[in-house]
């Protein structure tokens, strides 16, 4: 398994071997030893969710979930294509407003770990793009919150043209980071 870490502390990139014959492929989505080993501490995942995203362009994010029901999520893309993104929300954190992304696809096979702390968005690269991530703690209506995906404290580059992004309707009313007062 090939492993990248981020500068900001924290999110991890982990890109399975995937051993492929004439029959298709075979590889370890997840093992709890080497992955708690990986990120220093011990993880366990309470919840498994599974989103479809039908038209290309669609940005689910950029959301987290406050303590005392924080999440951390390893996410992969199971069909498709996404760009996956997690800043750092962190109260003192040197990278406070910082962001990472990566490129997940069910051809590479890669996994982002967003620990608690961090925001998580993805944006669709294609049609029909699936998208399966672990969670630390269960869903808690009370605890749920977002920024905006176009903060232009954070700018992430999404590498789209802005007209092109489909949103829910939650997601169009998020609030920006400077109106935003931290849980962690």
């Amino acid at each position: 398994m090939k492993i990248e870490r981020f500068a900001i502390l924290g999110p991890t990139l982990f890109t399975p071997k995937k051993f492929s014959d004439s029959r298709g492929f075979f590889m370890e989505t997840f093992r709890h030893d080497f992955f708690c080993e990986t990120v220093g501490e011990d993880i366990v995942f309470v919840q498994d969710n599974h989103s479809l995203s039908v038209p290309k362009g669609t940005l689910r994010g950029l959301h987290f979930q406050s303590p005392p029901h924080a999440q951390g999520k390893l996410v992969r893309c199971t069909k498709g294509q996404i760009i996956d993104v997690a800043v750092d929300i962190r109260t003192g954190s040197p990278t406070f407003g910082e962001y990472v992304k990566a490129e997940l696809t069910s051809e590479n096979a890669a996994q982002l770990w967003v620990p608690p702390g961090f925001l998580h968005g993805f944006l669709t690269l294609c049609a029909d793009a699936e998208v399966q991530y672990k969670c630390t703690d269960y869903y808690a209506p009370s605890c749920d919150g977002n920024i905006a995906w176009n903060d232009p404290e954070i700018s992430i580059d999404w590498g789209v043209d802005p007209q092109d992004i489909l949103l829910s309707p939650k997601d169009e009313k998020a609030p920006f980071l400077k109106d935003f007062k931290s849980p962690f």
